[in-house]
């Protein structure tokens, strides 16, 4: 889940070219950064716990110019965060330098071997016993190639990683196993990062390393070889995206600012894709047939696009009428999943880099399935490795709790499953036109849902020294309560939790009292009078009860303690709208408890790691 960018050229950019990088790929992990350099015929690194900036600062001030370089940006796996578990990691002979994305499952028996050898070691992670086993492998060959060939076969588990070696410092060295890395070359300047992001401002064209890939630099050439040393052909592909570089503005955070740009997120996603009246499916057009033949649809995901992925499945299982499952990315590939010919598999990931759902994606691929990716990422790794797919088009998304990319994964399934049900001939061309209709008024009413900022900020004030809540939705508004106490816990530390309504009289009922809140998703739906029910048993039991309510439902306000309103849509369309005061009502509690909103303690923003 770490960050990684080396450089190889004009010493006068490195300090740039390595600390811009870093800033674009924090986060991926903020526990420590460090950069590391050839000087003076030394390895010498510079690392601190805490972020970029203070690490930049430090380096500048040592005035170090050097031409090759290595940075990381670290979450913390093996080991806790401090300075001396920061990468970069140097051997035990200071030979060898290196920056390491994954993590090494037979390091204790890697450890073993090195101990014997008297290696001794001086930090808690897997990465020392990594740049040890490879130093000790190039001395036993005495052939450095060789060395680092023997070695990276005997690891075990994922890794990305970038190596520098003192006694020859024009040689650079990357390897992959499982943890995504990018190539690019201008001139005589070479730039390694674990995605295209840090490069794209250098050169468009990019190479993306494989599985059991090994990039070498030597002076000003370079070469791809398998672990086996055996060359291989490999050809710069153009990436066809703009470096955005985003800036806070008037907004205290980026979260906020997140939140808040949602309508034009919205209609980036929809452009284009809604023209006249009809939606094109654009990246999966050609898959259309299949989609529409299906027997199952399976949706994987992990976290909020795990949410996502369960509000398709209301959708689809009504209006597509094949029968869904939405999978957690992470047990999905880990059981024996059975997937029949003619199965159609959604992946869902902001990032596109996410270590479980890349790998339920190779899954799925391998055992026969069509499979249809949902990033935000141009170019990311199950972009690339999906049959076909849709960018979401929502921007870069800074904030490590998702918000508009959450909303922008929704309209996009929306969007599929409209113009599916539509071919299927499962709605009637006027029932088509007039979810369309509805489809672009969303951006409209998120910016007046967006209104409720100050009623929320005045309930927030009411429970942000709780420790605990519930969120309550039925239908297709429970993904809705999963979501907004997710987003809760993670950015202001209050445990939360969301249920179905009816199932929380089958044990949660238990817990409330006067310190539970309780935010319940009372919108227009066809278990409205059901969920009124679901309130007042909480009400009775002194619950403190926040209910979002729509303008066609203003009565409930009778047993509320607080409401907040949103624009009434259709009853299918709902979660895209109901989320929006669920994001600010997390948002403003956080603030309240004076919590980093846009770098969540222990969390990073892409989960390249199992």
């Amino acid at each position: 889940m770490c960050g990684i960018v080396a450089f190889k050229g004009d010493q006068n950019k490195t300090s740039k070219v390595i600390f811009d990088g870093l800033k674009l790929l924090e986060y991926r992990g903020y526990d420590s950064c460090g950069i590391g350099v050839i000087d003076e015929n030394k390895i010498k690194a510079f690392k601190w716990k805490g972020r970029v900036r203070k690490t930049e600062k430090r380096f500048n001030e040592t005035k170090i110019k050097s031409s090759i370089a290595v940075g990381h940006t670290r979450w913390a796996t093996h080991g806790e965060p401090n300075d001396i578990n920061a990468h970069p990691i140097i051997s035990f002979h200071k030979e060898f330098a290196v920056v390491h994305n994954g993590i090494i499952e037979n390091y204790k028996e890697l450890k073993k071997v090195l101990s014997e050898k008297g290696y001794k070691f001086y930090t808690e992670t897997d990465t020392e016993i990594l740049v040890n086993f490879i130093e000790l492998c190039v001395s036993n060959s005495n052939n450095i190639d060789k060395g680092i060939s023997y070695a990276l076969s005997r690891l075990e588990g994922a890794f990305g990683i970038v190596l520098i070696k003192k006694s020859d410092p024009e040689v650079m060295y990357a390897a992959r196993k499982g943890s995504p890395l990018a190539f690019g070359k201008k001139g005589t300047n070479f730039f390694i990062a674990s995605d295209a992001t840090p490069i794209i401002e250098y050169t468009k064209k990019i190479i993306y390393l494989d599985n059991g890939q090994l990039l070498k630099i030597n002076k000003n050439e370079f070469e791809v070889l398998d672990f086996e040393l055996n060359k291989v052909p490999k050809k710069f592909k153009k990436v066809d995206v703009e470096l955005q570089r985003v800036e806070l503005g008037n907004y205290e955070t980026y979260m906020l600012k997140e939140i808040m740009e949602q309508p034009d997120s919205l209609s980036q996603t929809m452009l284009g894709r809604i023209k006249d009246d009809k939606i094109t499916l654009g990246g999966i057009q050609s898959y259309t047939k299949p989609l529409l033949n299906t027997k199952r649809i399976i949706i994987i995901g992990c976290g909020t696009s795990w949410h996502a992925g369960l509000v398709a499945e209301y959708f689809f299982e009504k209006y597509l009428k094949v029968p869904v499952e939405v999978e957690y990315a992470s047990e999905f590939r880990y059981r024996f999943p059975i997937i029949n010919e003619g199965d159609v598999v959604f992946v869902i990931s902001q990032s596109g880099e996410t270590a479980d759902t890349l790998e339920a994606t190779r899954i799925a691929k391998k055992k026969g399935a069509i499979v249809l990716g949902i990033v935000n990422a141009v170019g990311s790794s199950i972009a690339r490795l999906t049959d076909e797919g849709c960018y979401l088009h929502a921007g870069p998304e800074i904030g490590v709790a998702s918000t508009k990319a959450f909303t922008s994964q929704l309209m996009v399934l929306l969007m599929i499953g409209v113009k599916s049900a539509f071919l299927k001939k499962n709605i009637s061309e006027k029932k088509y036109l007039k979810m369309i209709s509805e489809l672009k008024r969303i951006p409209n009413k998120i910016k007046e849902a967006l209104k409720s900022e100050k009623e929320i900020k005045k309930i927030s004030k009411k429970i942000f020294k709780k420790n605990h809540s519930l969120f309550l939705g039925r239908g297709n508004n429970f993904p809705v309560a999963l979501e907004g106490a997710l987003k809760l816990k993670e950015i202001s530390y209050i445990h939360a939790e969301g249920y179905p309504a009816a199932e929380m009289k089958h044990g949660p009922i238990a817990l409330i009292d006067k310190e539970m809140p309780v935010i319940a998703i009372c919108t227009k739906s066809d278990e409205y009078d059901k969920m009124i029910s679901n309130i007042r048993e909480v009400g009775s039991r002194n619950a403190i009860v926040i209910g979002v309510i729509d303008k066609e439902n203003e009565h409930v306000k009778d047993y509320l303690d607080f409401s907040i309103m949103v624009p009434s849509t259709s009853k299918d369309f709902t979660p895209i709208i109901n989320q929006i005061p669920l994001q600010l009502l997390a948002y403003h509690c956080a603030v309240l408890r004076g919590c980093d909103v846009d770098k969540p303690r222990n969390l990073a923003k892409s989960v390249t790691v199992e």
